[in-house]
């Protein structure tokens, strides 16, 4: 670090990012969502979310810079992680410590920054997230409250890779995980009093598939499903896998009526599961939306509850159905009938099946 002062820690801290691993990995896209949130939220052109060793600012996340990494020396958030809360600079050409930073006098010429410390499990500080701007500005203490809650869920991410909250098959946030992350993002949501729904899905009859098939086709099975709902859904929306066959999507900024939408995309590229098997068997999934009612679910959990069985209604009950063939061929029906949808799915609901 260039910096006169050192975190007092120093030497645990860089060993911990070393042993994370974390560092070295641009565009890992772990932060993605975070990061556009952010940036929605403040309306600023640059949100970083970035690691600090002893020579470089590494992005784990950049929205407005094209570097991923840069030298310590032209780095506001050395100055960051030495602070136990936010580090505000509403004007850089007004501050001694930054009017002759490169990123002040060059580049994308900073005038405002914002930066929260991110910390492990342990309290280490590892990095910031932080807001920039190229225009002087000032940052009020409900903006400040914002961020921080941010830089949690950011927090919630690096533990992640301590904690085991990413589910190993398919790289997306087990059970534990979601209820970290959704939380965290539905307290944001309602700060900002925007509407969050939720979506619960399951790979019907997904055991009578794996214990026919394999293990290897069915782990196959959820790692495509995972890769599939990540391709529909926007970079700001989480998913996760909760348990074997079965996932959910937190739909940000969402109504039941662009649920709605996300279901219908994913309902037409579902026949893409089907290209690489040569298996004969029926692949459906069934779902539950329910839109956020802070009155009626309370907290992510109340709402998370509130998804089990919701197919059993009749104007929502659906699910799509895939027909899985040898030699690469599939045909994909949808049925939005309840007594369809049962018969298509088998009478399935998203209790756990039998064993």
């Amino acid at each position: 670090m260039n910096s006169t002062e050192f975190p007092a820690d120093e030497t645990e801290r860089l060993a911990t990012l070393h042993e994370l691993g974390v560092l070295n990995t641009t565009s890992a896209h772990r932060f993605d969502h975070l990061a556009r949130m952010a940036k929605q939220i403040f309306d600023v052109p640059i949100v970083l979310v970035n690691l600090l060793d002893e020579h470089h600012q590494w992005f784990s996340t950049c929205i407005g810079l094209a570097a991923g990494k840069v030298p310590q020396e032209i780095s506001f958030c050395d100055h960051a992680i030495l602070s136990d809360d936010l580090l505000i600079v509403p004007d850089a050409l007004m501050d001694d410590r930054f009017v002759h930073d490169p990123l002040v006098k060059e580049g994308p010429q900073v005038r405002f920054y914002a930066g929260c410390p991110l910390r492990d499990t342990d309290g280490v500080c590892l990095g910031t997230l932080c807001l920039m701007d190229k225009k002087p500005r000032d940052f009020d203490a409900e903006q400040q409250e914002i961020l921080r809650g941010l830089a949690v869920i950011a927090e919630h991410e690096i533990a992640a890779v301590e904690l085991a909250t990413v589910d190993e098959l398919t790289g997306i946030s087990n059970r534990r995980g979601f209820i970290q992350l959704a939380q965290h993002s539905l307290d944001l949501c309602l700060r900002q009093q925007v509407p969050v729904t939720l979506i619960r899905l399951k790979l019907v009859r997904f055991k009578s598939i794996k214990r026919k098939f394999g293990q290897a086709e069915g782990d196959r099975v959820l790692s495509e499903f995972a890769e599939l709902m990540k391709r529909t859904v926007r970079v700001t929306d989480l998913c996760a896998s909760l348990k074997d066959g079965e996932f959910v999507i937190l739909l940000i900024n969402a109504s039941e009526a662009l649920a709605s939408e996300v279901l219908i995309k994913l309902k037409r590229s579902f026949r893409e599961m089907s290209d690489s098997t040569e298996h004969d068997y029926n692949l459906s999934f069934a779902y539950g939306v329910v839109e956020f009612d802070v009155g009626q679910h309370g907290d992510i959990q109340g709402l998370l509850d509130a998804t089990v069985g919701k197919e059993n209604q009749p104007k929502k009950r659906s699910s799509a159905v895939v027909k899985v063939v040898a030699k690469n061929k599939a045909r994909i029906e949808t049925k939005g009938d309840a007594r369809d949808a049962t018969r298509q799915a088998g009478g399935e609901t998203m209790e756990e099946e039998s064993s």
